[in-house]
């Protein structure tokens, strides 16, 4: 098959294999990239990170190898991605497959990196050090509870759309402000640049009852795998417990089994319970949000496994939708 390109001065076609966390999302990703010559972009937060392949469940190493990946394992967890910076780098990466002649397939899970490539990001300006420094220091004073409340006071509005236990994302709200004298979800109204794309996407959507022993299933075999060391390794380097790679699902977990705190069964429930309350906030925000236009959105209400293990209705379905991606 060959890559999709626009009619005449059309803008190129991307697809996009998007879900929640254990649906399939990865091996339906690399059986589509065989079949259209594809290069799969990552849009997962957590899998940017190089010192978490096994609890990120990022593509083995060999699968890695034998087609064309982009963005994974590509930071430290000592330096925070976020949306601004990934949608730089994948449209980059996106550039890249189709000079190459190769359908940009962008796989993840993280609805916000979604949102901002395919509507562009606000223009929020950067933060200064000094309320960086501050949004810090009071989130360590006086946790996150304490500093949702201040942020009621000053920006109501944004303060409403968070969790009080939401660490990270209350001191970008509140360095937010400080350094604009403006509310994040003011500035996040402001619309964003679309890029001259066009994006068809894949939407897996298997019911609780099948993601949740998948979960399960999965973060076993995360464990026999090597996650214990993994997350032995994450924590020998010393890192802030408020960066992103220290709260990827199985971390905090599995750290507090390594200082003797839980037991690894009890980490095990704490880490899968948490992974399936991620998964229903995807799912949920899958249900509200286009990745694409209706025509070009085609949903599976099942786990993808393999081709070989798909039913014959879902397949068919399936490979009918990628034929008129060429």
């Amino acid at each position: 098959m060959t890559k999709p390109r626009g009619a005449g001065d059309d803008p190129p076609v991307a697809l996009i294999v998007a879900g929640p966390t254990a649906s399939g999302k990865s091996a339906l990703a690399l059986d589509l990239a065989r079949r259209i010559r594809g290069t799969i972009i990552n849009a997962d937060s957590m899998q940017v990170y190089r010192e978490l392949r096994i609890l990120t469940a990022r593509p083995m190493q060999a699968e890695e190898a034998e087609l064309p990946h982009a963005l994974y394992g590509v930071r430290s967890a000592a330096e925070p991605g976020s949306a601004a910076w990934w949608r730089d780098a994948a449209l980059v990466a996106m550039a890249g497959a189709a000079a190459h002649g190769e359908v940009p397939i962008l796989c993840g899970g993280t609805g916000l990196y979604f949102n901002s490539l395919i509507n562009g990001l606000s223009p929020i300006p950067p933060v200064t050090p000094e309320a960086r420094k501050e949004a810090r220091a009071l989130l360590k004073q006086l946790g996150p509870t304490a500093l949702h409340a201040r942020l009621t006071d000053v920006d109501p509005i944004t303060a409403a759309r968070l969790r009080p236990t939401d660490s990270q994302r209350l001191a970008r709200a509140w360095e937010v402000w400080r350094s604009s004298s403006r509310g994040l979800a003011a500035w996040q109204a402001e619309p964003g640049e679309a890029p001259p794309w066009t994006f068809r996407a894949i939407l897996l959507a298997p019911p609780r009852d099948v993601l949740r022993p998948a979960i399960e299933g999965r973060f076993a075999a995360m464990l026999a795998t090597g996650a214990l060391d993994e997350v032995r390794a994450l924590l020998e380097l010393g890192l802030g417990p408020t960066l992103p790679a220290m709260r990827a699902h199985g971390v905090p977990e599995l750290a507090a089994h390594l200082w003797g705190e839980i037991t690894l069964e009890e980490a095990t429930r704490r880490a899968t319970l948490a992974t399936g309350q991620y998964a229903k906030r995807q799912a949920t925000w899958f249900r509200h949000h286009a990745l694409a236009p209706t025509d070009h959105t085609h949903t599976i209400h099942a786990r993808y496994a393999s081709l070989t293990q798909f039913s014959e209705r879902n397949l068919g379905s399936l490979l009918n939708f990628i034929e008129t991606l060429a």
